[in-house]
Formats: structure tokens, C-alpha cells, sequence
């Protein structure tokens, strides 16, 4: 094969690897039994990969020719350390015994379920679950977690490791739970789910807003859980991922730059999808069993259903976040609501609030927080103040389509 084929073969296996790999990994920690030896073999597999199919063309089901080579390469592992410890003679043998079934749609059964509920187990601290979870069913890198917990990347990642441990030594089984135990165990699998989709749809740090492969693997498995259990809170997080995503492309620029909300070009939301999540919405909302999630929905719906910006019903919005705020009072919520009152009311209701909010120092170092207060004073004509939490913002903010958007802002402003 020519460079210029072998080099096609990599790039095809560089998009499969992004996304594939934590499927193929996930069934490889059911067929090997462990974290560790699963991501050896997956590792292993797609090496393998590079060298077969540069000379033999990529294969008809790429993921299924992953997970048999993953499988086949942990046995000769096995074999290998068998010459070292005969336990692991007994392994290989019970591994190459037990063939993997050739079944590898994505149904009911999907191994990526699984190890979600394996990897929220309630055995595990909620933070280890959390952390656990987006590391290893959803791939994100040690340090991005470790930014979303505000923690150093060591700690976080000694966390995973102990979380790990802790599946193996306590003999965590690899199952979607029973019926009676789902209803215990889903609002740990929602926060991790909401987590990972936030994270897709507002990237925390790097060059672009969104990181698609995250969000659309929120939704993925958002639509799974919803089919094996349609709690209402379950649907009510399907239907705010929907909603939010729909308008994904609306929110960046050809140049990749930041456009906010009130300024989309809502043509380019996709209505399909829109259609999807207010039709889940409502399902939500008549079970009469409403909480965040499917609060947090509702005011997407409210913003879906208007026809321009100036069409938004804000105090519709304002209502929804008072409910919010009893339901689940955080100071982010909060933050939110006042931005709904300065669109209702004017820019110094709004002002008022978010200064009280600051005032408490919780939101002191999150960013938005401060380029929200920058916007209001900047609608009120009070310049110096908007400089002044325009490059507090900025000093915070870590994704780089927010850092252009704000020295934007501060370039308006007259700071060069």
C-alpha cells in the first residue's frame, strides 16, 4: 500500500478511535472483566489496526474486528504472564472459552449502559462516580475533569484510580441494574449525563464553544436510558439536551467566534429536534413528578417556541426559574434568573441581583458571572464598571471563542 493509502487507513482510524473507542472499550471491560486489561487490549487493538488494515483495507464492521483483536490480544497477554504466575493460564483459558457474542448493536443491552451504572455505583463516593464516569465511558482527559471539579489533576486522577480499585476489590457487577434498583441509582446517572453533555455543549476550556462528540454521546445515551426507564426526569434531561443542541449551529460564527443567544440566526436551529424536545417536554411536565431537569427544559422550550428574540416571553422564563429556584437553589440558577429580570424589567433589576449574588462571594471566580454583570452595565451607559468586570471575565474565562468574545467587548469599550 502507498503512503498516501496508509496514511488515508490512519486518518480513518483516528476518527474511529474518536468515535468508537469507548464503546469498543466498554465491551472489551465486560468481556476481560477490568478496567486496566480492557484498555490495554483496545489500545493494543487499534495498533493492530494501523498494520492489518493499511495492507488488508479496513474491515466491513471496523468496531466488532476491534473488540474480537482487543479480546485476542489480552489472551496472548495472558499467555505471556502465564509463564510467570500460572493463575493466569487458568484466565487466558476461561477468557478464549467464553466467545463474545457477534451481536454488537446498540440496543437495550448497550455496554456503555452498563458501565455507566457500573461506574455510579452507589459503593462509590459521588465524586468518583462522576469522575469516573466521564473518563471512562465518555473519554474526556484527566485535566478537563479536574477543571470541572476545580481540583488539581493528581487528585483527580488518584480519585479514578481508587474509584477503579474499588470496582475490582469489591466485585462491582457489570450490569444494568434490576427494575426495583434503577429508580435509586438514575439521579447519579442524570448528573453525570447532564455533565457530560454540558461539557459537548460549552466546552470548559480549548478552541472551539462546542465539542459535538460529547454532546451528541450525552444524547445518545440520554434516548437509551429514557427507553429502559421513562422516568420523567429522564425525559426531562433528553429534552433539555435536545433542545440545546438544536441550537448548536447558530451559535458559533464560520470564523468559530461566539454568538450569544439573542443574537442567532434561528433559521439554522434544527427544528426536527426542537420538535422532539417539546413533544418530550410536555410528557415531562403532565407526569406531574417535575424537577430540575425538566424545569431547566421548559425554559429551553420557552426560548424554542419564540420566533425572534424580541418574541421571547421572559416572564415566563422568570416564573420558571422561581420554581427552579425552590426545586434546586444554587447560586448559578440565580445568576440566570437575574439575567431573565433585566430583559423583563430593565438592566438595574437584573444589576441589582447579580451584585447581591457576588456580594455572597460564591460565583466570585466563575467567569459568566462577571461577564454578565459587564453586559448590564454596559446597557446602562456605566463604561468604566462594564471594563471592569469585562476583564475579571476575562481573567477567568479558559475556552478561547469566550476569551475573543469579551476582548471584543473590551475593544468596544475603547481597551485596547
Amino acid at each position: 500500500m502507498t503512503g498516501e493509502a496508509t496514511s488515508h487507513v490512519r486518518e480513518q482510524i483516528d476518527a474511529l478511535y474518536r468515535s468508537d473507542s469507548r464503546r469498543v472499550l466498554a465491551t472489551l471491560i465486560r468481556l476481560l472483566g477490568g478496567f486496566d486489561a480492557a484498555e490495554e487490549a483496545m489500545h493494543d487493538a487499534f495498533t493492530a489496526a494501523l498494520d492489518s488494515w493499511s495492507v488488508a483495507g479496513v474491515p466491513q464492521n471496523p468496531r466488532a474486528w476491534l473488540i474480537s483483536t482487543g479480546r485476542f490480544k489480552a489472551i496472548d497477554r495472558l499467555r505471556r504472564d502465564a509463564r510467570f504466575n500460572a493463575a493466569f493460564a487458568g484466565a487466558a483459558e476461561r477468557l478464549e472459552t467464553s466467545a463474545p457474542s457477534a451481536d454488537f448493536d446498540d440496543t437495550l443491552e448497550d455496554d456503555r449502559l452498563r458501565l455507566i451504572f457500573t461506574c455510579c455505583h452507589p459503593a462509590l463516593s459521588a465524586d468518583a462516580r462522576i469522575a469516573l464516569t466521564l473518563r471512562e465511558v465518555c473519554g474526556l482527559e484527566t485535566e478537563e475533569i479536574a477543571r470541572a471539579f476545580l481540583i488539581p489533576a493528581p487528585t483527580l486522577a488518584q480519585r479514578i484510580v481508587r474509584a477503579k480499585n474499588k470496582i475490582r476489590d469489591a466485585h462491582i457487577p457489570y450490569q444494568v441494574p434490576s427494575r426495583e434498583e434503577l429508580p435509586g441509582r438514575l439521579d447519579v446517572v442524570l448528573h453525570v449525563l447532564y455533565l457530560v453533555f454540558n461539557e459537548g455543549y460549552s466546552a470548559s476550556s480549548g478552541d472551539t464553544v462546542v465539542r459535538h462528540d460529547l454532546s451528541a454521546e450525552a444524547i445518545r445515551l440520554g434516548r437509551l436510558l429514557v427507553e429502559l426507564l421513562p422516568e420523567p426526569e429522564a425525559v426531562g434531561l433528553l429534552a433539555l439536551m435536545l433542545l440545546h443542541d438544536a441550537r448548536r449551529l447558530a451559535r458559533t460564527s464560520a470564523q468559530g467566534e461566539l454568538i450569544l443567544l439573542v443574537e442567532q440566526d434561528r433559521s439554522r436551529w434544527d427544528r426536527e429536534q426542537i420538535k422532539q424536545g417539546l413533544v418530550l417536554v410536555e410528557q415531562a411536565l403532565t407526569s406531574r413528578r417535575i424537577g430540575p431537569y425538566t424545569l431547566q427544559a421548559a425554559i429551553a422550550a420557552v426560548h424554542a417556541e419564540a420566533a425572534s428574540a424580541a418574541e421571547t416571553d421572559w416572564r415566563q422564563i422568570v416564573g420558571i426559574y422561581d420554581v427552579l429556584l425552590r426545586v434546586e437553589p444554587s447560586p448559578v440558577v440565580e445568576l440566570n434568573r437575574a439575567a431573565a429580570i433585566s430583559m423583563c424589567d430593565g438592566p438595574e433589576s437584573g444589576l441589582a441581583l447579580i451584585d447581591a449574588i457576588l456580594a455572597r462571594s460564591e460565583l466570585a471566580d466563575y467567569h459568566l458571572a462577571h461577564s454578565a454583570r459587564a453586559d448590564l452595565c454596559r446597557r446602562l451607559g456605566r463604561t468604566g464598571e462594564a471594563i471592569a468586570s469585562y476583564q475579571r471575565a476575562l481573567a477567568l474565562a479558559t475556552q478561547v471563542p469566550e476569551r475573543r468574545f469579551l476582548e471584543r467587548r473590551l475593544a468596544e469599550l475603547g481597551v485596547e
